[in-house]
């Protein structure tokens, strides 16, 4: 018990500390805190209009707050002066100052040219900051490895992954704890009270919580030693049996299926999907290297046999994931995910090579690397929204003069349909192009050209979408399908109800209206079962069923003509939006707004949702 009463005194003490040694960091994550409380206060409609100052301001705090750790680290390690310290302080808030200047000036988008009615942050405005923001962590990770004698890169990062979890496990019990205090008030002494009560509680949890991650940190100024960094940067039993003994085999078992992969390309070729094969490359690249600093200090002798083995195994893989990259740079040219990918098949190469030659001594270089590639990801002309543009555009002028359709920077239509490799490329050009946020586009580029019936009058040819290289590839399948904008005869029925409005109204329980005809009181009810989705049309006239039918022969005719496989759009008519029922008392139409059928083949399930627009009925004679 006194083991726990200290630690929990000491996180205490750390935590008001902070105040003292980051005080330029727990000021801008104090005003990051305000502004939060601000937003909770004001309801959406007011919210909204100030929606684009609050992002430039918690954006410009959190860097800010950041940015200010790894400063002041640097000038107490490296200097220990008081002049220097508040030069720190101030460059923490010039920081934050700066970026919101630079949001609030050039980072919102247009209302006019977008579907918000006021300013929003732009995505690549964000993205900017966002890789700030890590780059800022990655340097504090540096500067706290000095001196040498007392911490390295490896022990600094064990250090700042620790001092996060333990604020994040104390920030969620002070949530949880005054959360469970709030919510017996509401219970028991005021039902009354305001649901914002708990954001409010969540906010400043938050922010206990950043102080408790900054006070963690041991003193780093110059000639002092802390008898707390020692124990900071150690690595508890548990840490090290989960590292060594499930981490690194884990590691190794990927490391032996990519090497097995890798020789199956040989003999039978490229045969994954581009996605599938980012997204495990990522994870294996990321994870290793991380892997790779955590265990530096390990003397044991798997952990050893994990660090020589990586960085051979490591390029024996980016060997193949290079000609997967190449493969797919000459299917579709430089899209956003061959980017991202690019990127990171460069650090991982060169960390490698870093780690066959330096070993641990690589680290530094490796996350100086890292701060460097993703600045440059983010830059004009070279950054991950300017670069795939170029590519796109220059891969779709090619095409178009090639089929002679580009001429004095005008689209003309095609004198005969392309070959169908030719047109799915022109689709997914035309596409990429289309829906890239704040891209610079060409005159002769309209990015209404999505639209298939635009697409269609200007190219002369239909949208042609590529077959999927497996059933599986793109996850759940499905079919989409809407009412066109035609006109509905409806001369010979007597009345029309509205069953879309109806449904909203009647959540609980279903459709279900009354109409008096000559025959009686007809009642129509519109059930949906719930579990897959197939409605049930059920029509009484004074009590007796005379009509009781699901749609499912209808979804089998929709599913035959619309399969859920198929790639691309499909466009549907109001002959096949729409479903008429006789009996021997009445005739019915039903027209459908929306229809949805959804294949999870990894599940196998499939569910449907039929958005019933409106009703037609009249009695017959």
């Amino acid at each position: 018990m006194n083991v726990f009463i200290r630690s929990i005194s000491n996180i205490s003490k750390g935590a008001v500390g902070a105040f003292q040694t980051f005080p330029a960091a727990i000021a801008c994550a104090l005003a990051f805190a305000i502004v939060t409380i601000i937003r909770i206060q004001m309801d959406w409609p007011q919210q909204e209009a100030c929606n684009f100052l609050f992002n430039c301001l918690h954006w410009a705090f959190a860097l800010g707050a950041i940015f200010s750790l790894a400063v002041i680290t640097a000038a107490q390690s490296r200097c220990n002066r008081s002049k220097a310290f508040l030069i720190a302080n101030l460059l923490g808030f010039v920081a934050a100052a700066a970026t919101f200047l630079a949001l609030y000036l050039f980072g919102g988008t247009d209302p006019a040219l977008s579907e918000y009615r006021y300013t929003m942050l732009s995505d690549l405005a964000v993205s900017r900051v966002g890789v700030a923001i890590p780059v800022s962590l990655i340097a504090f990770i540096i500067l706290a490895a000095y001196p040498k004698d007392q911490s390295d890169f490896a022990r600094s990062f064990f250090m700042t992954l620790k001092a996060f979890f333990i604020a994040l496990i104390y920030g969620l019990v002070i949530m949880g704890g005054t959360s469970g205090v709030a919510g017996a008030i509401q219970a028991l002494l005021y039902q009354g009270m305001s649901y914002k009560v708990y954001m409010y509680i969540g906010t400043f949890a938050g922010f206990l919580a950043f102080t408790i991650f900054a006070g963690y940190f041991p003193d780093f100024r110059k000639g002092q030693v802390d008898k707390h960094r020692e124990a900071a940067q150690k690595q508890p039993r548990f840490v090290e049996i989960l590292l060594e003994y499930i981490l690194i085999p884990i590691v190794l078992a990927l490391t032996a299926v990519l090497l097995l992969w890798a020789m199956k390309t040989i003999m039978s070729g490229m045969r994954v999907s581009f996605v599938q094969l980012s997204g495990i490359a990522t994870a294996y690249t990321t994870g290793g290297i991380l892997l790779h600093v955590m265990v530096t200090h390990y003397e044991t002798g798997l952990a050893k046999f994990f660090r020589r083995i990586y960085p051979i195994a490591a390029l024996v893989i980016l060997a193949f994931e290079a000609w997967a990259l190449i493969t797919q740079l000459q299917k579709t040219g430089l899209k956003m995910d061959s980017y991202s990918f690019i990127i990171i098949w460069i650090i991982a190469l060169a960390s490698a090579v870093l780690l066959l030659i330096w070993q641990s001594k690589a680290h530094v270089a490796i996350a100086i690397m890292t701060c460097v590639m993703a600045t440059i990801s983010v830059l004009p002309l070279v950054g991950y929204q300017a670069l795939p543009v170029t590519a796109q555009v220059n891969r779709l002028e090619t095409l178009l003069i090639s089929q002679n359709m580009l001429k004095g920077n005008q689209i003309i239509p095609a004198a005969a349909v392309p070959e169908v490799t030719v047109r799915e490329s022109i689709t997914d050009a035309v596409n990429y192009l289309a829906y890239a946020e704040d891209a610079k586009i060409p005159a002769w580029f309209d990015k209404d050209l999505s639209n298939s019936e635009t697409f269609k009058a200007r190219f002369g040819f239909e949208q042609t979408w590529p077959k999927p290289e497996s059933p599986y590839q793109n996850g759940p399948m499905g079919t989409t399908l809407s009412l066109p904008p035609e006109a509905v005869n409806i001369s010979d029925y007597q009345w029309a109800f509205d069953m879309q409005t109806l449904a909203e109204n009647n959540k609980d329980r279903g459709a279900s209206i009354t109409v008096n005809g000559d025959r009686g009181t007809y009642r129509i009810n519109w059930t949906v079962d719930m579990r897959v989705g197939i409605p049930t049309l059920k029509i009484e006239l004074d009590d007796h069923v005379i009509l009781e039918q699901d749609m499912s022969a209808y979804i089998d005719k929709i599913s035959a003509a619309f399969p859920p496989g198929k790639v691309g759009p499909s466009q549907a008519t109001l002959k096949d939006m729409s479903l008429q029922l006789k009996t021997t008392e009445v005739t019915t139409l039903l027209v459908f707004r929306n229809i949805d059928i959804s294949v999870d083949p990894y599940a196998d399930t499939i569910h449907y949702y039929l958005n019933l627009s409106a009703l037609y009925l009249k009695e017959n004679p």
